[in-house]
Parts: structure tokens; sequence; C-alpha cells
């Protein structure tokens, strides 16, 4: 049976919500691949911002820029966070064809980001469902001594493996998923790493899988607005036009994309109009590209004309009445580590047929505030849409038990959990270091170099000679500085960039060298190298 939308047992325990004083004037820079699109990832986060600044958190937000469907960009500052203190960067990147709300960011030095942020290094950094931008933060991360780490918390919500599974065809899928795996392992190990929330005991299990420590878990579940999304929504004009005659109303909400399970509820639809069952089914949601808008709407064309209305996005007050219209909640995606859309489903009165696998499974009870399918069993499904929909007093007494526990689940109870998180990683912070460190040159790092000093880092490779290379990087610095080398040959070769994401040099044969030269050349190449990346 799935448990409750209350929080897990490992989740820090406070006794009242009271505010921590510790995180009040602190700064957080915040970044997210998705802030202003209608999804659960950015509802989520903008309720954390808004918390986080209402209780005197400086709060920098850095994201993606917002690509429209004719593929330009918004530079716009979301109207929900504008503010003379409220500090918000929009990112270049790359439009996912398939989803062009969401970018892959272009290259970004982390100290560019201090810097267009609090013009210093913040207290604290928030990863929200990092992907692109939150794997190059934590690459960079990597390569800063001990002592200048800032303290990292993120926030796994978004199954990227799970859609490489579904995106990509076989053998591919395996590869993929195994590389995400390998590589959110190795990014969320690092000590800078204090805590990862996951929503749900399937995204565990994922984080399990991937190596995570588990005294860095934490689950922390998605709240939702009971006041906002409440069955005191329903419009009787609403239903009697999307329903004239009677029929039952079947809602789904999601952004519309192939991982979304659209196919698997086409062929719900299909099947129940040739059993003969009167429905209306309504899909809230969109995508900019055209094309795949497109391709979810021919998945429902032989359908009778009328039995579909694809309402696009929806947002605040009509999405709320969207959800109070609904007889029934249909929840075909197997993709979704937590299902906002799910939760936002039961505060509004609306009982859940969902597919048994992710974040769905956890949220609804089975048999009490809806069903759970098991994921291929297209026939179960349909058999519950008819039981629950051919039985109003088996609907009504589910959708008050679906109210129930949506109560149990408010955005200010989970908003504060992440608060008390925030302030105890203040304390993990280590005094800064007057040591120097070792120098290497990250191969991310060679990437943000300018071509003028990449010029002159390539030229002294061939003068290398008078250092040694140690295992984290080019350990050695220009022989410009220095005298001429004595005939040592070098190669410069990769090794585990994936992992390691270093370049490493050995010498093909050993030449003379002097420790104490060494040292002086290294420090002065670290300072010019080291003032252009940034740390």
């Amino acid at each position: 049976m799935a448990q409750t939308p209350s929080q897990g047992s490992d989740a820090v325990g406070k006794s009242s919500l009271e505010f921590p004083c510790a995180l009040k004037g602190k700064r957080v820079l915040l970044a997210t691949e998705s802030f202003g699109p209608v999804n659960g990832v950015s509802r989520t986060t903008l309720n954390l911002v808004q918390y986080l600044r209402a209780n005197g958190v400086n709060v920098a937000v850095v994201a993606p820029e917002i690509s429209s469907s004719t593929g330009s960009a918004t530079h716009q500052i979301s109207p929900d966070t504008r503010g003379s203190q409220e500090i918000e960067v929009r990112l270049r990147g790359y439009p996912l064809p398939y989803n062009p709300e969401l970018s892959v960011v272009y290259p970004v030095r982390l100290s560019k980001l201090y810097a267009r942020t609090f013009n210093a290094p913040p207290d604290l950094i928030y990863l929200a469902s990092p992907a692109s931008l939150g794997f190059q933060i934590l690459l960079q991360l990597r390569q800063q001594q001990k002592s200048s780490m800032v303290p990292v918390l993120l926030n796994f919500q978004t199954d990227l493996s799970g859609y490489c599974e579904i995106l990509f065809p076989a053998p591919l899928d395996a590869f993929a998923v195994w590389v995400f795996r390998s590589v959110q392992g190795y990014l969320f190990r690092h000590p800078s790493v204090k805590t990862v929330f996951y929503p749900s005991l399937f995204v565990r299990r994922y984080l399990e899988k991937a190596g995570i420590q588990s005294s860095k878990m934490m689950n922390l579940r998605r709240g939702v607005n009971c006041e906002v999304f409440n069955p005191s929504k329903r419009v009787e004009e609403t239903r009697k036009r999307l329903a004239p005659n009677g029929e039952l109303i079947l809602l789904s909400v999601s952004r519309l994309a192939p991982e979304k399970g659209f196919e698997f509820l086409a062929e719900v639809t299909k099947s129940l109009e040739q059993k003969g069952f009167p429905f209306k089914l309504v899909v809230v949601g969109g995508n900019r590209n055209p094309a795949v808008v497109q391709e979810i709407h021919d998945l429902f064309a032989p359908l009778k004309q009328g039995a579909v209305e694809f309402a696009g996005f929806l947002k605040g007050e009509e999405l709320a009445k969207a959800y109070a219209a609904a007889d029934l909640f249909l929840h075909c995606s197997i993709t979704e580590t937590f299902g906002l859309v799910v939760l936002e489903s039961m505060a509004s009165g609306v009982p859940v047929i969902a597919r048994d696998e992710g974040g769905p499974s956890e949220i609804v009870i089975d048999q009490e505030s809806g069903y759970l399918v098991a994921p291929d069993a297209l026939d179960t499904f349909v058999d519950k849409v008819v039981l629950l929909g051919s039985d109003s007093q088996l609907r009504e007494r589910m959708a008050r038990e679906s109210r129930r526990l949506a109560e149990e689940a408010t955005w200010e109870k989970i908003n504060n959990r992440v608060a008390w998180k925030l302030a105890e990683a203040l304390n993990t912070r280590e005094a800064p270091s007057e040591s120097t460190p070792n120098f290497s040159v990250p191969l991310y790092s060679w990437l943000l170099l300018s071509k003028e000093l990449r010029r002159c880092y390539l030229g002294s490779l061939d003068r290398l000679g008078d250092y040694m290379v140690d295992g984290a990087g080019i350990a050695a610095d220009s022989d410009a500085y220095s005298t001429p080398s004595r005939g040592c040959s070098w190669r410069v070769i990769v090794i585990d960039v994936l992992f390691n994401g270093t370049l490493h040099a050995k010498p093909m044969n050993n030449g003379a060298s002097d420790y104490d030269q060494m040292s002086d050349v290294k420090q002065k190449t670290e300072d010019r190298i080291s003032s252009e990346i940034g740390g």
C-alpha cells in the first residue's frame, strides 16, 4: 500500500514551523533548469524561492532563458519574483527539440555566476533538478580547494535516465541510462554536496544504485496549496460545456511529450470508446515545439470528433477550475519522480487512476483515494475507469479521502524542512585556508580560458620539462618564465575525462629538473590562470 503524502521517516524533525534565524540574511544561489514554464519542478522551485525570500533570505535565481515556439528567448524576470532585491539571472542555451522550455546551458564560469549574482561567492548553493547547469556548477566546485567550496544542497526531481530509456532506441537506451547514473553518482558523492533531497522511494533506490551516500539522502515530498486547488472551484457551467450529455469528464495534466505516457492514454480512450462508455477527455498542457504537439494530437485522431479537448497551458485559477471540473484524473506517465499533478488533483477532490510506477505510487492509496494499476495492464486500467466512472457513491468516497490526504501536505511544511537543512549546511563550511593549492588545469576550465591564454599555455607545452605531474591534472606551468627545457619530450593524454574531468600530462622520458625552480614557475602561472578561471 502506498504511503500518505506526509514526510518520510528519514527527514529532519522540527516540532514547529519556526524559521531558522541563522539563515536570515544569508546569500543563497539557487540554480534551476526550469524557472517560469508551467511544470511541477518550476512550481516547486518557485514556492521555495518565495518562502525563503519572505523570511529574509537573499536568494539569487540562475536559470536558462525561456525559449518560445519561434526559437527566440525571453530575458524577462518572472512576474512572481520581481522585486528590487530579487536577483534573477538568465543564461543562454540550446533548447531541446522535444521540449524547448528546457535548454542545455552553454558553458559558463562559476566565477561569472558569483559576479552576476552577489558579486562574491554565496553562503550556500541550492540546485533544483540539476542537469546541464547544475552539472557545470558541480564540476567546477570539484576543481576548487576544499576551503573554497560552497556547501551544496540539491533536489533530485527529474528522472533523466528514465527519459533516456524511453527516448533512445535499444541498445543505446541502456548505455544512456548507465552514463547518466554514473555521472550523477560521481557528482553527487562529492564532499561539497551536503544533502540530496529525493521525492520518493523509487528515486531513493535509483540514487543508491548510483552510489550516493545514504547519510546525504533526505526524503522531501512536494506540497500543494489546498486553497488554490479546492473542490469549491468546480463550476457547473464549465462541466455542461465540456460534457453537455452528462459524459464522464476525464482529465490529464501534463507537458505534451512522448515520455509522458500519451500513447498509453490514447489506447485507454480508444478502448473506452469501443466499449461504448461515454466520456470527455480534457488534456491540459502543451509544448513549445509545434511538431511534438501535432504528434500527440495525432495519437487521438481515431476517436470520434469532440471526444478530446486540448486546453493548452493553464495556470492559477484556470488550472484549479480545470481540476475541479473533472470526475476522474488519469495519470499515465511512468517517468515521474513525484507527480505534483496527482497531488493537485487529490486536493481538488478528484480521484486518481495511475500506473503503478514512480512517484504517484506513493501518493495514491490504492482503493482509497483511487487506483494503482500495473504499468502495462491496459485492460485493467480501462476497467478501473469504467468501475469508478459508473459508481458515483464510490467516486464521492474516494474524492473525500483524496482531499483529506492532500491537506496533510502543505508547501509551508515542505519548505520549512528545506530551510532547516540549509541552516545546518552553513556550519559545514570550512574556514579559508592560506595554503597554496595544488595547481591543475581541469578539462572543463580549459574550455573556459580565453583564446589568448590558451595559445600561451599550448606554446609552453613545447618547453615543458622542469616539473612533474600529479593525478589531479596538469600540475605544472609554463616554461616561459624559466630556462628552456633540456630536451624532454611530452605528450598530453586524456584519462577518464567523463569521471575525472581533467587533462593529464606525462613525460615520455625524464629530464633534469630543479624542484625549487619548478615551484617558483608553478606559482607564477597558477596566479595567471587562476585569475582567469576564477577559482
